[in-house]
């Protein structure tokens, strides 16, 4: 199932005034629409997953445009960034940042670390599986999510098709030069679009969220940028401790 916590944790509400000084009826109920699911924007999803599953080395960031509001119902717009170099099976270096946190993730297929550079604090634990499984394990085991985590998900069972209740092609749009098609999804409380590259080796390069719990439709977009011949060295998985830096315990969300 796709990942539908905005990234920023940014939520919107944007309502409209009425018309002052006109006289309307009062409105009709709202009518049930029943969307069908396109099979071919469904087996789009599962060929990208096989491609992302193929990545055997790769390198890719994104940058992220979220909202929340404000009490009064004014609303704000803030931006986030995030890097990620990957190997498979079993090794992982990611960044996010934005102006009000920094954090960093390292696996080198025995330990996985989170480091908070500001802070001058790190947490250290033992892990010997899979990128997919590390996605997993971080989140359920202690509330650490990782950005992007989806490229580690899709194409394998932990990211099903069939809760979608609907699907269609929305047709084709450029992403800066790559020709994308671009599907759009409903997923119980949650509409979401996916561009993605046409070809045998399709990626995804653009995504957006949007929430329809919530009557302003909070909304969250990606952006996707692709390195599949990256330069880096093995030895950037590894963390190295900072001087003057603190090792802290990572606590299990079971012990609370």
């Amino acid at each position: 199932m796709l990942h539908t916590k905005l990234a920023l944790g940014l939520l919107t509400l944007a309502l409209s005034a009425p018309f002052a000084h006109a006289q309307t009826a009062a409105p009709e109920p709202a009518k049930s629409v029943v969307r069908a699911v396109d099979p071919a924007s469904i087996q789009a999803l599962r060929d990208m997953g096989v491609h992302l599953q193929t990545l055997k080395r790769f390198q890719v960031s994104t940058e992220l445009t979220g909202e929340r509001v404000l009490a009064d119902g004014q609303k704000l717009q803030h931006s986030a960034t995030a890097k990620i170099e990957a190997v498979r099976p079993n090794m992982l270096r990611a960044r996010m940042f934005s102006a009000r946190a920094e954090r960093e993730i390292f696996y080198d297929g025995k330990l996985a670390t989170i480091s908070i550079p500001a802070q001058k604090a790190y947490s250290t634990v033992e892990f010997t599986g899979n990128l997919g499984e590390l996605v997993s394990k971080l989140e359920e085991r202690y509330g650490v999510e990782i950005p992007m985590s989806d490229m580690f998900l899709w194409g394998t069972p932990a990211a099903p098709l069939d809760k979608i209740d609907s699907a269609m092609n929305a047709g084709q749009d450029f992403i800066d030069n790559d020709l994308c098609d671009h599907y759009a999804f409903r997923q119980g409380n949650t509409d979401w679009q996916i561009w993605i590259t046409t070809g045998a080796k399709p990626l995804p390069r653009k995504l957006v969220i949007t929430d329809r719990s919530d009557e302003a439709r909070p909304q969250s977009v990606q952006y996707f940028a692709w390195n599949l011949k990256p330069t880096f060295k093995d030895s950037i998985f590894k963390f190295t401790p900072p001087k003057g830096a603190t090792a802290v315990e990572l606590r299990s969300l079971e012990k609370k």
